[in-house]
């Protein structure tokens, strides 16, 4: 189910406290797996923003049709979680 994913991903990434690593990888796997959902192409901008990769993150935030989020990464999971899940 589409929301399970949702939670699954942006739960990967708190438990890797939004770091590169296994967790960030879950996340992306799901985000991938969901390509052209906007609310997984919001999980996937977080994503490549946690990486390092702006050009990559700013690429995901149109597929998903918002502006690119200015604050830290936890308040983007945060607002993520907000938005997707409630």
């Amino acid at each position: 189910m589409v929301v399970d994913d949702i939670k699954k991903a942006l739960d990967a990434l708190e438990a890797g406290q939004c770091q590169m690593g296994d967790h960030w990888e879950v996340a992306h796997n799901i985000a991938q797996a969901h390509e052209g959902q906007a609310a997984f192409d919001r999980i996937h901008a977080l994503v490549h923003r946690i990486e390092g990769d702006s050009f990559n993150a700013k690429y995901w935030y149109r597929r998903a049709g918002v502006e690119p989020f200015a604050g830290t990464l936890s308040d983007e999971l945060a607002a993520l979680r907000a938005d997707l899940l409630t």
